[in-house]
């Protein structure tokens, strides 16, 4: 990929970044972190089903498909250190 496809691709998430909801960038942290599904439905009360629900949202929205974008993702944008 050139150098300038990439910038227009890290503009378009730049652009995405503040469409995340709460309950996204909360999710988003915790997957970065390394928690599995079934943990995070836990410490959030929620279910599985709307993790994975929550997890396809932001690979769709991210146009992120690997757990290691989403993880890159999230140390870009500041959400973990």
């Amino acid at each position: 990929m050139r150098h300038s496809q990439w910038q227009q691709r890290d503009r378009r998430n730049n652009d995405t970044a503040g469409r995340l909801t709460k309950r996204e960038t909360e999710i988003l942290k915790l997957i970065a972190m390394g928690a599995l599904n079934k943990e995070i439905a836990r410490q959030l009360k929620i279910s599985v089903r709307t993790v994975e629900v929550h997890r396809l949202n932001l690979r769709n929205k991210l146009r992120k498909t690997r757990l290691a974008e989403l993880v890159r993702y999230a140390l870009q944008e500041g959400l973990i250190t």
